[in-house]
């Protein structure tokens, strides 16, 4: 099935229901919607074959969504790109996947044209949304040729954020994409056509991979006017549109929380809060649970198995520590496991890495064969994440294998730290790491940005860890910064903030 297959099916139901809107002017119906992807598909097949690799690198805008679905008719394979890398990371990306158009934005058209000299990407078609050859692309005749219904077509080309080195493309197929479009309507939200979904979130990632269930559910797409997240602009779109559901990554949820605690100002139609992409704390939990309600859904996924491997519903999120520091239960069609170094199963209680299958799971990455062996073992999919169940059945993360600190032999899970450190009333956000130590192995290292206008010391921090985790576990260092190192996903870089350690050294 050809994920386009969603977009006509809500469009012979609902032809006249607004589908896409930037801020609160619509932009597209359904109907109009459907006619602009399938003009696109046949622009883009008058240049190009089936499997094509279609590039899309801009902030969030509504093109966004008429261009998915128009790559998908032409049966070709979506490529989106993170809107803040640099112009070479992007060229990267265009040489890797061997793109055939990147159509890009006008404020990225200028450092792209300046850094494709030279590179074997030169060929690469160049398309500026919003421009005259934009315009004409949209403005021809509809496709009207066979659209692909191969399931097992590439749909979409995801390169992974790079928080930890150069991106690799996870190869999604339409089979990958419906799994994951299917599971989000059984096991996070209900939507219907009175529900709206808004990008504030870069399209590029999970907001755009939740785009399918709202299309598909004939419910519309909010693209912000600034095409970012403004947590005012947001509140303001949740009082306009009907429904609203976001995806947020916890950084942008605490932002939300805290304009919303500064103005006083409770979102009239916040229907839904999916949270993911980074760890989100239970103390930071507590409080935007006592700000909003009881909107919140966090699922735990990768672009390898997209959003989709583990679920904590809304009924879940009760006031039970254990429960709320967890990732949830496994997601619908998908088998989730923890095994040790050799790969076999491990009781309850125990922490190894975070395997899964299903029909969500990636073909592999494109053109690295070894990446892919390494990942893809079995039928499994190790997931390079620490986690254990306990005897509820709940997982908890614990972090990621590299990221686990060995100090005197001991492992040390940064995220236990950062939970009570966050705790301290004087702590906004923290991030812990380790710094190569010629006695211990490994020192922990916690980065502390405090709480504005408040001041803390190193003695008043290890007396709350001392009260509250073993000694071992305590930081031996806390580096005290203005804020924390973070890609356009909200996930924290900890690599730099190793290379800041090595460098300090």
């Amino acid at each position: 099935m050809n994920l386009f297959s969603l977009l006509d099916q809500a469009a012979a139901r609902h032809p006249d229901r607004g589908a896409v809107f930037r801020g609160t002017e619509a932009v597209h119906s359904f109907a109009g919607l459907r006619s602009r992807a399938l003009r696109l598909a046949a622009g883009l097949r008058a240049a190009g074959e089936p499997g094509d690799r279609i590039a899309i690198a801009t902030e969030n805008v509504p093109e966004y969504v008429e261009l998915f679905f128009g790559v998908w008719a032409a049966g070709m394979a979506a490529t989106p790109v993170n809107a803040k890398l640099h112009a070479r990371e992007l060229v990267q990306i265009l040489e890797d996947s061997g793109a055939s158009t990147v159509f890009v934005s006008p404020k990225l058209a200028s450092g792209l044209e300046e850094t494709l000299v030279g590179s074997p990407a030169a060929s690469c078609r160049r398309i500026v949304i919003g421009g005259a050859d934009y315009a004409a692309l949209a403005a021809g005749d509809e496709w009207t040729g066979p659209i692909d219904p191969d399931p097992q077509a590439l749909g979409w080309l995801f390169y992974t954020s790079g928080t930890t080195g150069r991106s690799k493309g996870a190869m999604l197929s339409h089979r990958n994409l419906l799994a994951m479009t299917i599971a989000h309507l059984a096991d996070v939200e209900t939507v219907d056509e009175e529900c709206s979904l808004l990008h504030a979130a870069p399209m590029s990632h999970g907001s755009g991979l939740y785009m399918a269930a709202y299309v598909g559910r004939g419910a519309r797409q909010v693209v912000p006017a600034s095409s970012a997240f403004e947590p005012a602009e947001f509140l303001d779109l949740c009082d306009h549109h009907p429904g609203c559901g976001a995806f947020l990554a916890p950084t942008m949820v605490q932002r939300l929380r805290l304009e919303a605690e500064r103005t006083g100002r409770r979102p009239a139609n916040l229907r839904s809060v999916v949270y993911g992409g980074g760890p989100m704390y239970v103390e930071e939990l507590r409080r935007s649970l006592a700000a909003f309600g009881p909107v919140f859904v966090q699922i735990y996924g990768q672009g390898e198995a997209p959003m989709t491997i583990t679920c904590l519903r809304r009924r879940d999120h009760a006031d039970d520590e254990a429960v709320l520091g967890s990732v949830g239960f496994a997601r619908s069609g998908v088998e989730v496991a923890v095994v040790d170094a050799g790969g076999r199963p491990l009781p309850q209680g125990e922490v190894g890495e975070i395997v899964c299958r299903g029909d969500v799971v990636m073909a592999g990455y494109w053109n690295n064969a070894g990446a892919t062996a390494d990942v893809l073992r079995g039928g499994w999919l190790f997931t390079g994440d620490m986690g254990s169940f306990d005897a509820r059945g709940y997982l908890t993360l614990r972090d990621r294998s590299k990221d686990v600190i060995i100090s005197g032999g001991t492992n040390v899970y940064p995220r236990e730290v950062e939970e009570v450190l966050l705790r301290h009333p004087d702590v906004a956000e923290v991030c812990v790491t380790g710094q190569p130590d010629p006695e211990w192995g490994e020192i922990v290292v916690a980065f502390i940005v405090a709480e504005a206008g408040r001041d803390t010391s190193p003695a008043s921090l290890d007396d709350h860890c001392n009260a509250n985790i073993a000694r071992f576990k305590r930081p031996k260092r806390y580096l005290f910064v203005d804020g924390l190192p973070k890609n356009n996903y909200g996930k924290v870089l900890k690599r730099e903030l190793r290379e800041r350690l090595v460098a300090g050294a």
